[in-house]
């Protein structure tokens, strides 16, 4: 058996102590009710100082970085030697799933324990970190915890401010962090060779596939755009059915097109309209203007650009025919991010061998491996969750697909540091 590979009992012991460790982080919230855990909260220390104590037990060095991450290495056969780095985030969405983000700390945790267990080193040093901030639910911006560790972090972020006023420098300093050494967490790129993520799928495609295990192709690209019908305003019982510039008629025909047009462009491709607004907003008043937001999601670029074309062509030739005017505004842009090809195929190789055959497949929502792929290659794990529920008290995985996926992270970490095909 390869050094990391770990026999199928050990996994299901591994994934009960997964399963008990979440609920054991579930229980660290700043609400009595559901999980809420935001960034540099109290909380989030907490759940710091629990994740470095068991990342300890398994035999790793353990720090916190400037920007509120924690981190673990297990050194490799040489010191110093380049680390492969496993990780997902430690924040929450409010009255959050206990799985989202702190299942892959805790497999990766157990990666490394199989690891200590048998005394053994790997060419590469194996680190983890529970990223600090993924979601974004505190100061509005998101990647915060990853960004540190590229570099990428804009200075500006640290007048941004919660809620209550209080902005990410005072956060920090109220976390016995000083915003003045952000661009310490920053690590140099020979540092690290490569970012393995394991994550809860998000989604039903697993569920609906009878599958445990899925490996992440591309990270899908969104746009997010500010689109409007501006008609004429008129009263609802005088003006007849063949005068009217109805915005929201014509908002409302465009949905509809929004739909089918999406659908034709393939399975992968999705977009939605989310908010609505419409004015005047009176009982009798034929609606004279109507705001509404896009959003276009995709794992390839030019598809999504295609896509996102098709949808406002359709738009304008709805308000021309209907005698309004549309307008459309992109205000959020993030590009596709491809995992790297090599990466998947020792992930579809590892699962293949842990449940027989490998299902490849586009993540919808963003996550940290985002921001590290601007410096180093990165790959996807995907666990089935039941029903596809996320961000929701709801989320549920079973420890059976658990033990599968810290078996198949095993094999796969081996396969990335050891070069075995």
């Amino acid at each position: 058996m390869s050094e990391t590979t770990i026999a199928a009992s050990a996994s299901q012991l591994a994934a009960a102590r997964v399963m008990e460790r979440a609920d054991h982080l579930a229980d660290i919230s700043e609400t009595p009710r559901g999980l809420t855990r935001i960034y540099l909260s109290p909380e989030h220390l907490r759940a710091n100082a629990l994740v470095g104590h068991w990342m300890e037990q398994a035999g790793m060095r353990v720090w916190q970085d400037s920007v509120g991450n924690i981190c673990g290495r297990y050194e490799g056969e040489q010191a110093g030697a380049p680390a492969l780095l496993l990780g997902s985030h430690l924040d929450t969405v409010r009255d959050a799933g206990r799985y989202d983000g702190m299942l892959g700390v805790l497999t990766a945790i157990e990666v490394v324990q199989a690891l200590h267990d048998r005394g053994r080193r790997l060419p590469m040093a194996v680190e983890i970190v529970g990223f600090g901030d993924e979601e974004g639910t505190r100061f509005g911006i998101t990647l915060l915890g990853s960004r540190g560790l590229t570099g990428d972090w804009p200075s500006e972020w640290l007048q941004q401010q919660d809620a209550q006023g209080i902005s990410v420098a005072q956060a920090l300093a109220n976390a016995g962090l000083d915003g003045a050494n952000i661009g310490q967490a920053a690590r140099n790129r020979e540092e690290i060779a490569a970012y393995l993520e394991l994550h809860i799928e998000q989604g039903p495609c697993l569920e609906q596939e009878g599958l445990a295990l899925g490996v992440v192709q591309a990270i899908n690209g969104a746009r997010r755009l500010t689109c409007r019908f501006t008609g004429l305003a008129g009263h609802a019982g005088t003006v007849p059915m063949n005068h009217r510039q109805d915005a929201l008629a014509a908002s409302a025909e465009w949905m509809m097109a929004v739909e089918s047009i999406t659908k034709q462009h393939g399975r992968q491709q999705v977009a939605t309209i989310g908010t609505l607004s419409c004015a005047p907003g009176a009982v009798n008043v034929i609606p004279g203007e109507v705001t509404l937001t896009l959003d276009v999601r995709g794992p390839e670029d030019e598809a999504l650009e295609a896509l996102q074309q098709a949808l406002l062509a359709q738009a304008g030739d709805i308000a021309q025919r209907r005698g309004v005017q549309f307008s459309a505004e992109e205000y959020y842009r993030m590009a596709a991010t491809r995992c790297d090809p090599e990466l998947q195929q020792r992930l579809v190789q590892a699962v293949s061998r842990v449940q027989g055959r490998a299902l490849s497949l586009p993540s919808g929502a963003g996550h940290d491996a985002i921001a590290i792929s601007g410096c180093w290659p990165v790959g996807m794990l995907f666990v089935r969750c039941q029903g596809g529920i996320s961000h929701h008290p709801a989320e549920s995985v079973m420890a059976a697909d658990v033990a599968l996926a810290i078996e198949a992270f095993c094999y796969a970490v081996n396969a990335v540091a050891c070069g075995d095909s």
